[in-house]
C-alpha cells in the first residue's frame, strides 16, 4: 500500500527455532566410516528435508566432512540438493522421476533408479536428445516388492544397456533390503542377498557389469559386512540416531561392552513461554475435558502445535524442559500451541526458552524418547518438522 514504510521480514521471528550440530554431524560421519572400513562410498540419504533438518542447511554441512555423495527420493528433492551441493557432487533419485523430468535429470548428470525395461527404452531417447550420457542404477527385485526388475527381465535388461552403452552409463545394480534393522526378520534379509547375488551373477555371465553394487541402508552397513559393498546409503545413523534398538545392541555385542555412546544427535529444536497462567483447582486446562486441575497450578502456554510439527499424541502424556527442569503437558496439542505444568518451576518467566529436543542443564529430552510419547518412529517425527522453522548450524 502506497506510503507505508518498508518492514524488514528478517526480524520477524517464528514461532520455535532448529539446531543443527557440525561436530555432532562429523562425529556421526566418522562412525560410520569406521563401521563400514575405508573403501565404499558412503551417500547420505537426504530425503525428506534431509529428514526434517533442512536440505539446504544439511549438504553443506555434510560436504564439511567430506561426504559428496547423495540419495534422494525425488526429482524435485535433487533440484533441491544440487542448489546446495558442490559441483563435484554426485546426486542419486532413489523414487520417483516423471517421464517429463528425464532430460533435465540427464542434462544436470543426476543418477537415478531404472526398474522397468520401458524406462530404460525412455532413457535412451531421452540422452539422445539431451547429447549426454543417463546414469542410472538399475535396481532389482529380491523380495521387498516395491519397485525392482524382476530377474525374468534382467537378462532383456542388461542387453537394453549394453547396446546402448553409448547412451547409458550403466553405474549401479542395487536393491532395498527390507527392514534390516530388526532381527527377527534376518532370515529374509539374508534370503534377499542371496537373489541379489542371483542378479549379479546373471550381469556377469552377460559380461556386461555396473560401476558400483549397492543394497546396504544404515541398519545394514553397521550389522552386515556382506551389505556394505561398493556404496552404503546411510540416513538415520548420519543424523545421530540408531536404526533401531536391534542394531544398537549388535554393536554392542561387537564391540563387547555394555553401553556406547558413539552416535551424537544433530538436531535441537526449541521455543520460548508464551504466556503464564494460574489455574484454580477444578478447573479443566485447554479444549474438552482431557485435564482437570487437581490443585492450584500454574501452567506455560507454549507457542507451537500439531500444525508446527509437534505431535497431538503428545497431548497429557508429553514434556518439554524449562529452566533445566521437566514441564508435563497437561491438556490437548492445539495446532499452534499447548500448555505445560510450571507449578514446580516458581522462577519460570515469560520468554523463558523451552527445549523441545534437546539438552539443558543436566536434562535432555531425546527424539527416542520424544518418538515413544508420540508413538512414532524416528524418521517419521523428523521428516514431518516443517520446512518453515528456521535452522541454523552450530559448532
Amino acid at each position: 500500500m502506497r506510503g507505508l514504510p518498508l518492514i524488514d521480514r528478517s526480524e520477524v521471528q517464528h514461532s520455535s527455532r532448529i539446531e543443527l550440530s557440525q561436530s555432532a554431524l562429523q562425529n556421526n560421519v566418522d562412525f560410520v566410516r569406521e563401521k563400514v572400513g575405508p573403501d565404499p562410498i558412503i551417500s547420505a540419504v537426504v530425503k525428506s528435508n534431509a529428514y526434517g533438518h533442512g536440505t539446504r542447511y544439511f549438504i553443506p554441512m555434510l560436504t564439511k566432512c567430506g561426504v559428496k555423495h547423495f540419495s534422494v527420493a525425488s526429482s524435485f528433492e535433487a533440484q533441491e540438493v544440487l542448489k546446495a551441493c558442490l559441483p563435484d557432487c554426485e546426486i542419486v533419485i532413489m523414487g520417483i522421476l516423471y517421464s517429463k523430468d528425464l532430460e533435465w535429470a540427464i542434462y544436470h548428470n543426476i543418477q537415478y533408479y531404472v526398474f522397468d525395461l520401458e524406462r530404460i527404452r525412455q532413457s535412451v531417447e531421452a540422452a539422445k536428445r539431451v547429447g549426454k550420457k543417463a546414469v542410472v542404477h538399475l535396481e532389482v527385485e529380491t523380495g521387498g516388492n516395491r519397485t525392482g526388475l524382476p530377474i525374468e527381465q534382467m537378462e532383456e535388461a542388461l542387453d537394453l544397456l549394453k547396446a546402448n552403452a553409448k547412451y547409458i552409463d550403466f553405474r549401479g545394480l542395487c536393491t532395498h533390503l527390507a527392514g534390516a534393522e530388526t532381527l527377527a526378520n534376518q532370515f529374509r534379509i539374508r534370503r534377499q542377498i542371496i537373489r541379489y547375488n542371483e542378479f549379479y551373477d546373471l550381469a556377469e555371465q552377460k559380461g556386461y557389469l555396473p560401476s558400483l553394487k549397492h543394497i546396504a541402508s544404515s541398519a545394514a552397513a553397521l550389522t552386515l559386512p556382506e551389505a556394505r559393498m561398493d556404496m552404503v546409503r546411510v540416513g538415520i545413523a548420519l543424523y545421530g540416531l540408531w536404526p533401531s534398538p536391534d542394531v544398537y545392541n549388535m554393536h554392542l555385542v561387537e564391540i563387547n561392552q555394555m553401553s556406547d555412546n558413539p552416535l551424537h544427535r544433530v538436531i535441537s529444536w526449541k521455543t520460548d513461554i508464551m504466556h503464564l497462567k494460574d489455574v484454580k483447582e477444578g478447573e479443566f486446562i485447554g479444549y474438552g475435558t482431557s485435564y482437570q486441575a487437581l490443585r492450584d497450578m500454574k501452567v506455560a502456554v507454549i507457542p507451537l502445535g500439531y500444525a508446527n510439527g509437534y505431535s497431538r499424541s503428545l497431548s497429557n502424556k508429553g514434556f518439554v524442559l524449562i529452566r533445566g527442569k521437566r514441564a508435563n503437558i497437561c491438556g490437548l496439542i492445539n495446532m499452534n500451541l499447548f500448555m505445560v505444568d510450571v507449578t514446580y518451576i516458581e522462577d519460570a518467566e515469560v520468554g523463558d526458552e523451552v527445549v523441545l529436543i534437546g539438552n539443558q542443564a543436566s536434562n535432555s529430552i531425546t527424539i527416542s524418547s520424544f518418538s515413544d510419547f508420540a508413538n512414532q518412529l524416528n524418521n517419521e517425527l523428523m521428516s514431518r518438522l516443517p520446512s518453515d522453522i528456521p535452522r541454523c548450524i552450530v559448532e
